[in-house]
């Protein structure tokens, strides 16, 4: 279906949609019940019949995309539904509709699913990468070292979109990371960790960055980050340490699950 082909196609590209269905018809209408058609900041991928109808679901629509966009949004805008009446005697902001029947459409969000990036595929790394892999996100898995990266041929399938990134200079891969990206640095190497540190600040549009690390080793970068020009509440956005600091344990299983389980909860 060429709807199906549009949402898969949106979802690859990383836009937000609605896809709107004419869930339910009584009497005249100008498309039958089931016609669908997707709605996107920009865009309009098919009909449900034109005219005020179509136009009244598509301005819906993109409040409901503007909700999703909005910073402050507790929570994600879920299915709804609208009945529009189609005579002369209904509200017409858009022109009037005589067919004289009823229509009831469904608005579903075609959200874009969130995007993680771990640096760093050692022990904890890896631990992450298999926790994360079985939730409905875009993972970015990065490494200095080609052997690490092989490792994760022994993940279970994932749920996740998956991208292995080997990169000597981690900062080239981030700097590529979508805007609202969750960031994680965990790699084997303090310099590396500083580096990206430095990097993902410079990014500007993340949605968050975790290190991994004691109290002292955050204080000496924190004084590093600041000398190169960062601002003091710039710096501060990063997260160290990072994870429960409920849930004892030094394991790198114990970690992973940690940390993920306090970014999830923060993502929801």
């Amino acid at each position: 279906m060429i709807w199906m082909d549009t949402a898969v196609e949106l979802r690859a590209a990383r836009v937000p949609a609605v896809l709107i269905t004419l869930a339910a018809v009584r009497g005249h209408a100008p498309r039958e019940a089931g016609a669908k058609m997707i709605v996107s900041a920009d865009e309009l991928y098919g009909t449900i019949g034109g005219g005020n109808l179509e136009m009244t679901v598509v301005t819906r629509a993109r409040e409901i995309l503007a909700e999703i966009a909005a910073p402050a949004t507790a929570s994600a805008p879920g299915p709804e539904m609208l009945t529009l009446r189609l005579n002369d005697r209904a509200p017409a902001k858009y022109g009037r509709q005589c067919c004289g029947g009823e229509v009831t459409v469904l608005l579903e969000p075609l959200t874009v699913p969130p995007t993680i990036a771990v640096f760093g595929i050692g022990n904890i790394g890896f631990e992450l990468a298999r926790i994360l892999s079985r939730h409905d996100i875009d993972l970015h898995l990065s490494d200095s070292r080609p052997e690490q990266l092989a490792a994760l041929d022994r993940l279970d399938e994932p749920v996740a979109a998956i991208h292995r990134e080997f990169a000597v200079v981690g900062e080239e891969v981030l700097s590529t990371l979508p805007a609202g990206t969750h960031v994680l640095i965990v790699t084997h190497d303090h310099a590396e960790d500083l580096h990206l540190c430095d990097a993902a600040l410079r990014h500007g549009s993340l949605g968050s960055i975790g290190l991994i690390g004691s109290s002292a080793k955050w204080q000496r970068f924190r004084k590093k980050l600041i000398a190169d020009g960062h601002t003091p509440e710039a710096v501060d956005t990063i997260q160290c340490p990072i994870g429960l600091p409920d849930l004892p344990g030094k394991q790198p299983a114990t970690i992973a699950l940690s940390v993920a389980a306090d970014l999830l909860s923060r993502m929801s």
